[in-house]
């Protein structure tokens, strides 16, 4: 794709045709520099008035006019001056080149003001405006653009996939500032504590803060819970929970068995259906996978009404051949083994029936507002699979909400960071999505190292249906992949260098002209991109370079500052506490959260007229 062709060669002038503008410029500052030199010698010597430059250059050459010493010590001075302004003018150029990096140099072939006017801050606030959300301001900033200076923002309809390589400021410059601009709810995905140190702080004065942190990545106490089984209002989200668990554990690229791994996933799905009906907590899914014989969870579902036929798939598997049900049961055990970690079912089961820490119920909190920060690390005993889960049931939370909102969409919009999402947050369906939750009011913001990295999680198909469905894509430098990189140089587009050429044939003058097409960044320009800058490629705008905007750059890093004081354990100073009512709960202690009222139709009671099974 070509955009922004321009030229940057000579301009159609031939070689001599330069010659000669230099020629008629230095006659013209010669002939200027010898009159000023004589005007100021007549005044001073009180001779007759010198005439004009031509006529007192021509009265010069016949000896008319005195040539004097004044005016050679005027000629001097006037060349000491010009000699002066040409090597300021000399270095004050060359020190613009040099301060000007070679990617930056680009950008003026990049977009325009006018063509990115829906970016920036009057244009957001515009959109945000029609959206209903004008008081929740223009929307995410992404930084500043290279070319013009100006403020570039993604609107409240805007979804972002972001890939930024290792150590390339992706925290700084995008995760922390999203958050602390959020006008609502957040939700913040991450493998790293340093997102929670930098924004809890600014986060509590506006409203609870709940980290969820199963693997001990911030050391968090476990003063509250979720119950994942309180997702389950029936049989479809049984199977969506038991897919979620399944595909957060499993490569893409893995052998499976068309089978066993669809009957394990169906299993799954009928045990935390039973759990869910019986009021049990989730790790007695995996007790019932450890005693296959146990017809226990098949009983519960007969004697519940509307779920007979999910009795009888699970009287199927249980009195199936036993190697088909060793198969079956092995398969379902092995995407419900982070059910064993201790350190991670303490934070989705009860400490007994007189557990008194506050529930996690996201139908209150997307109404409510707050912060939830969800926390795991890749490899043995990650919590990856309970991510996912809380993450789906907080933004199909808010969906629900929406639905029932003014214009379909949330009153205050709701940001999801998903950092490390491909290892953290491997929601299965999240390409299929994401276009849908932006017209909700829910910005999601999904950020990758690498392109391959994606392709990992949802194959090449659905990266490319991510990376489609995103109103912003912004690459931050730090990739290494030339077949990624070369279809980021072609998106850039590419512009024309005309260049003439003169040539003689038996003593005639020809002239050709040639033009050259080169791509506005190389391959080599975009894995070379210095720190600091980033390339954003909007939905129909042409790509343009910005300068990021680090957290620390911001007229609130002081409060940041202050939070990694107090949060983070390696900071040499603590801030005061404030008198902010949610500030209690920075120690791990949360303020209480009623259950939402979404339930499941068998938890019902007697005098609800939404009615039961």
């Amino acid at each position: 794709m070509a955009q922004g062709k321009k030229s940057t060669g000579p301009g159609g002038l031939s070689a001599e045709s330069i010659l000669v503008f230099i020629g008629v410029g230095l006659f013209a500052l010669v002939m200027l520099s010898v009159w000023g030199a004589l005007k100021v010698a007549a005044a001073v010597n009180n001779s007759r008035p010198v005439p004009q430059p031509f006529e007192a250059l021509a009265e010069l050459i016949k000896g008319r006019l005195i040539w004097s010493g004044a005016a050679t010590g005027m000629l001097l001075l006037e060349l000491i001056v010009v000699a002066g302004l040409a090597v300021g003018g000399w270095m004050l150029v060359r020190k613009q080149q040099q301060s000007v990096g070679r990617v930056d140099r680009q950008a003026q072939l990049m977009s325009k003001r006018s063509e990115i006017y829906k970016l920036t801050r009057e244009g957001a606030q515009e959109k945000a405006n029609q959206l209903g959300a004008g008081h929740a301001g223009p929307g995410i900033m992404i930084g500043r653009t290279v070319r013009d200076n100006l403020e570039v923002f993604g609107n409240w309809e805007d979804m972002h996939v972001d890939i930024w390589g290792p150590r390339t400021g992706k925290t700084t410059s995008r995760a922390v500032p999203a958050i602390l601009d959020a006008p609502g709810c957040v939700i913040a995905t991450s493998n790293k504590r340093d997102i929670v140190d930098a924004t809890r702080g600014p986060r509590l004065e506006k409203g609870p803060v709940w980290v969820f942190d199963p693997q001990e990545v911030c050391e968090e106490p476990n003063t509250w819970w979720w119950n994942p089984l309180s997702y389950i209002t029936d049989e479809t989200k049984a199977r969506e929970l038991a897919e979620h668990f399944v595909a957060s554990q499993r490569d893409l690229n893995a052998q499976t068995d068309a089978f066993f791994d669809a009957a394990g996933t169906d299993l799954l799905a009928g045990l935390l259906l039973a759990a869910a009906v019986a009021k049990r907590p989730i790790t007695q899914v995996y007790s019932w996978l450890a005693d296959q014989r146990n017809d226990e969870p098949e009983r519960i579902l007969r004697n519940t009404p509307g779920l007979q036929l999910s009795a009888d798939a699970l009287s199927g598997v249980i009195n199936a051949p036993d190697k088909q049900r060793a198969g079956v049961y092995g398969t379902a055990q092995q995407s419900a083994q982070f059910l064993v970690n201790r350190k991670v079912t303490r934070w989705v089961v009860p400490n007994g029936p007189n557990d008194n820490r506050p529930q996690f119920n996201p139908h209150e909190f997307v109404r409510n507002g707050g912060t939830l920060y969800s926390l795991s690390k890749e490899g043995a005993g990650t919590a990856g699979p309970l991510v996912t889960a809380l993450t789906v049931a907080v933004v199909e939370a808010a969906e629900q909400y929406a639905r029932g909102c003014p214009m379909g969409r949330m009153p205050s919009p709701l940001v999801g960071v998903l950092d490390e999402a491909a290892n953290v947050c491997r929601w299965k369906n999240l390409p299929d999505l994401y276009s849908h939750f932006g017209s909700r009011g829910i910005v999601l913001m999904t950020i990758l190292q690498s392109w391959a990295q994606g392709q990992e999680c949802w194959g090449d198909h659905g990266m490319q249906k991510l990376w489609g469905s995103a109103n912003i894509r912004v690459y931050g430098g730090g990739a290494a992949d030339s077949s990624f990189l070369e279809n980021l140089s072609k998106m850039i587009g590419d512009y024309d260098i005309s260049s003439n050429s003169v040539s003689y044939n038996e003593g005639k003058r020809g002239t050709s002209k040639q033009m050259q097409r080169h791509n506005i960044m190389e391959v080599s320009d975009l894995a070379a991109m210095p720190p600091g800058r980033a390339v954003v490629f909007p939905s129909g705008i042409p790509a343009t370079l910005v300068k990021t905007v680090p957290w620390f750059t911001r007229p609130d890093a002081g409060a940041v500052k202050a939070s990694l004081a107090k949060y983070d354990p390696g900071a040499a100073s603590k801030v005061p506490a404030s008198n902010n009512p949610w500030v209690s709960a920075g120690n791990g202690q949360q303020p209480p959260v009623q259950r939402g009222p979404e339930r499941p139709v068998w938890e019902q009671n007697e005098g609800d007229n939404r009615g039961g099974w």
